[in-house]
């Protein structure tokens, strides 16, 4: 039976070293970083730089790669020993490790992501390193409080947004991963078990579908053309 609810975000128990965190992450911001994708999606600047990515590649910064790739450390991940601590942590299979950086001024739009919460097979992982409490970042009408060095559990499937209206980038570890035995039994020992269903609603509009379609023909991955197959008979 479902509960009345569905779990939309949890705070799990992990903290680590912000220090160190913002020691590696200084060294990898004189790297080459690439700005989102999505240009229609946000206003100002948002990027980000690949830890994991097929044949190790720190532009490859979409959330889930082609299918038939394997992921590899990239050269930036090989600088930062600490963040490797970190995602060790983690039992579980990445679907892709990125570090993201919102700039001073930049917002991102109320958006929804495709079938990325715990109860599509997946989850996604934020590590605040660098932020502040200027940082809005809301998902489903709740403003989430991240601290650095927390780790947090956001199903993105709900309406999300952020804004960074300090004076400082803000830079979360981000990590996508597949659900498997080891994070059941953290996600459930948080939550029930009962709670993690999807969303009640409406289907998507036809307008917000073809958006949504026209930004996963942009990725040209045989896992974007995957989800445009389902999309288009739904």
């Amino acid at each position: 039976m479902q509960t009345s609810k569905p779990t939309r975000y949890l705070k799990l128990p992990f903290l680590f070293n912000e220090k160190r965190l913002v020691e590696e992450v200084e060294t990898i911001l004189r790297r080459k970083w690439t700005p989102h994708f999505n240009t229609g999606g946000y206003e100002g600047s948002w990027n980000s730089i690949a830890l994991y990515a097929p044949e190790g590649k720190e532009n490859y910064i979409q959330a889930m790669p082609d299918e038939k790739s394997t992921l590899q450390e990239t050269a930036a991940l090989k600088e930062a020993s600490y963040i490797k601590e970190v995602l060790n942590c983690f039992e579980c299979e990445f679907l892709s490790v990125r570090l993201l950086r919102l700039e001073v001024g930049a917002f991102i739009k109320p958006h929804r992501d495709y079938q990325l919460g715990y109860e599509n097979g997946c989850f996604r992982l934020h590590i605040p390193i660098i932020t502040h409490d200027k940082i809005e970042f809301i998902l489903d009408n709740d403003h989430l409080m991240m601290l650095p060095g927390e780790c947090w559990y956001t199903n993105v499937n709900y309406v999300h947004s952020v804004a960074n209206k300090g004076t400082k980038d803000r830079i979360h570890l981000v990590v996508d991963g597949a659900r498997n035995s080891w994070s059941d039994e953290l996600f459930f020992s948080l939550a029930p078990k009962a709670s993690f269903f999807p969303e009640q609603r409406e289907s998507y509009s036809p307008e917000t579908k073809q958006r949504i379609i026209e930004a996963l023909k942009r990725m040209d991955t045989p896992a974007s053309k995957s989800l445009i197959k389902k999309m288009s008979q739904d």
